[in-house]
C-alpha cells in the first residue's frame, strides 16, 4: 500500500487526531469581524443558516450561496457579545469581504473589518481534546452544542467544533497570544498536525472545499451540508431555488467519498459503464490506500456503487461530514 505521500509525523499526526488530541494551526484561514445593530439581520439574509434565532456565545455554520444557489464557502459564525466572526477558507477570504460588502447599503447598520492578520486560529483535534481545553481554563465548554463558545484568558474564544468530522475545538485568538498559547498545547502533548494531513483528513471525511467541491456547478444540497440549511427562517439569497430542490427532491447528484483502487486525477469522469455518472473533484493518497470524493448523479446510486475513475476502479463510500437528507 502507499506510504510515500505521508510521512512518519504526518502519519503520527494523524493517528493522534484519532486516537488522542492534535492541534492544526489554521491561521491562514480568513476571519472576518461583522458588526453594528443589524449585523444579525444582515448574515441572515446572506447566507443559508439562521443567524437571528442565535444569542451571544452560540455559532453555526452556514453557506454562502450566489442567487441561483451556487456555493461560495462553506464559513462557521460565531456570535460575541458585540459582533459575529466568520471564519472563511483561506482562498475565499477576500472575496466573501467584497461579497458581503456588495449587499450592504447606505442606511445598514453593518460593519465588515478583516481581521486575519492581527488574530490566529487552532483547532484541537481528537478525543484528548477536552483534557487540553479543561487546562487551558475553558472546561465549561465541554459537552455543549456545536458552535457554542466562552472568551477565556487573555481574549482567547474557545469553540466546540474542529473543523472536521472529528470531535475537538476551533481557538480564536489575538495574534500577540499566539506562540505562548500554541507552546501551551503543545506541552499539554498535542501532536501537531500540518496543513498537508489536515487536507488528507478533510479529503477523508468529506468536508467540502471552495474550488474543488464548493464552485458555481453546485448548491448546498448537492454538496450534502442539510446542517447549515435553515429551511423555515424565511428569504435569503438562493433561498427560493434550494426551497424548491429540497419540495420537489431535486437533486440531482451527491458528493461521495470514493475508495481507489490506484491513483487517480482531479477532475477525472467517473462512469458506471459506458455512462458518464460523475466528477472527482479531491483526490488523496492515505497509509492504506487512495480516496477521493466526488459528485455522482443521484440516479446512478450510492454507498457499495462500482465506479471507473478514469482508468481506476472505485467503489462509493459515506463520508461523516455531509449527509444526503435532512438531519
Amino acid at each position: 500500500m502507499p506510504t510515500s505521500a505521508i510521512d512518519s509525523k504526518d502519519a503520527a499526526a494523524i493517528e493522534a487526531a484519532k486516537a488522542g488530541v492534535a492541534v492544526c494551526d489554521r491561521s491562514h484561514w480568513g476571519r472576518i469581524r461583522v458588526s453594528d445593530d443589524e449585523r444579525l439581520r444582515f448574515l441572515h439574509n446572506q447566507s443559508t443558516n439562521d443567524f437571528q434565532s442565535l444569542k451571544p456565545g452560540q455559532g453555526c455554520d452556514t453557506v454562502m450561496v450566489t442567487s441561483t444557489a451556487r456555493t461560495i464557502d462553506l464559513v462557521t459564525g460565531y456570535v460575541l457579545e458585540d459582533a459575529v466572526l466568520l471564519l472563511v477558507s483561506p482562498n475565499r477570504r477576500e472575496f466573501v469581504m467584497q461579497w458581503l460588502d456588495r449587499y450592504i447599503f447606505f442606511a445598514d447598520k453593518v460593519q465588515l473589518t478583516d481581521v486575519t492578520d492581527e488574530t490566529a486560529t487552532f483547532s484541537l483535534i481528537g478525543p484528548g481534546s477536552d483534557a487540553v481545553i479543561e487546562k487551558l481554563g475553558a472546561g465549561a465548554i465541554i459537552g455543549q452544542p456545536y458552535g457554542n463558545h466562552l472568551l477565556v484568558n487573555g481574549g482567547v474564544i474557545v469553540a466546540v467544533g474542529s473543523g472536521l468530522a472529528d470531535p475537538g475545538y476551533t481557538l480564536i485568538l489575538p495574534d500577540a497570544e499566539k506562540q505562548k498559547v500554541w507552546s501551551q498545547i503543545l506541552e499539554l502533548g498535542a501532536v501537531e498536525l500540518s496543513d498537508r494531513a489536515w487536507d488528507l483528513l478533510r479529503i477523508l471525511q468529506g468536508r467540502p472545499a471552495p474550488d474543488a467541491e464548493l464552485t458555481d456547478d453546485y448548491n448546498p444540497l448537492e454538496v450534502g451540508l442539510w446542517q447549515t440549511i435553515s429551511f423555515n427562517k424565511g428569504c435569503y439569497i438562493g433561498q427560493e431555488t434550494i426551497a424548491r430542490l429540497n419540495t420537489y427532491k431535486g437533486v440531482k447528484q451527491h458528493l461521495w467519498g470514493i475508495r481507489l483502487s490506484a491513483p487517480a486525477e482531479v477532475g477525472a469522469v467517473i462512469a458506471v459503464g459506458d455512462e458518464k455518472v460523475g466528477k472527482l473533484t479531491s483526490y488523496t493518497e492515505t497509509t492504506n490506500g487512495y480516496f477521493g470524493l466526488g459528485y455522482i448523479r443521484t440516479k446512478a446510486g450510492g454507498i457499495g456503487l462500482k465506479v471507473q475513475v478514469g482508468e481506476t476502479e472505485g467503489e462509493i463510500v459515506a463520508v461523516p461530514f455531509v449527509s444526503h437528507e435532512y438531519p
